[in-house]
């Protein structure tokens, strides 16, 4: 047989015999990979336009240049109860949320939060959102004065005093963990 016949089947044999191999490869944070791809070659299936965000970013921004961000605005279910308890907040409150529009915690979690907010519509609550990038970092280091090491991070203040903060995601709900932090 000729060598170059062999060293083709040699390949493919090689090739075909990798994918069977438990090994995981894991697509580094700028591809659009949905999971970690099993097999011996991890290819993205479709290209995604990623949008990074930083900085201060409107709520009107959010919901129209992100994907999936609207839908998840839309279809998130507020808790009565806690909005109630939110509703009722007489103290000027500051909610300061930093997020990484590449991020899924933040793709979760932020539409949720704006639709909470929304729903409240107390004026003695301001927010604030920060982008940052994929070292944590805004061009004008808005966020670094909050010393974070996760996203997305909600930090509630009141007096200017912090009074807590939910980091990455909420412990009940956000708005259980809001009410909590505010009572």
């Amino acid at each position: 047989m000729n060598n170059s016949v062999r060293t083709l089947l040699a390949t493919t044999a090689l090739f075909f015999s990798t994918q069977m191999l438990p090994m995981v490869v894991s697509a580094n944070a700028g591809c659009a990979f949905e999971k970690d791809q099993q097999g011996f070659i991890a290819t993205c299936s479709e290209e995604k336009q990623e949008v990074i965000l930083t900085g201060v970013i409107q709520s009107q921004t959010i919901a129209s240049e992100l994907p999936g961000y609207a839908e998840g605005f839309a279809n998130y279910q507020v808790d009565a109860s806690a909005i109630d308890v939110l509703k009722a907040i007489k103290e000027p409150t500051k909610i300061v949320v930093i997020i990484g529009t590449w991020c899924p915690d933040c793709h979760r979690e932020t539409p949720h939060f704006m639709r909470i907010i929304e729903t409240v519509a107390n004026p003695n609550i301001e927010v604030e959102y920060i982008g940052v990038d994929r070292n944590k970092q805004d061009p004008e280091g808005l966020a670094a004065k909050y010393a974070f090491s996760r996203i997305p991070t909600f930090i509630v203040h009141q007096q200017g005093k912090e009074m807590g903060r939910i980091v990455e995601r909420p412990t009940v709900s956000l708005e259980a963990d809001l009410v909590k932090i505010l009572q």
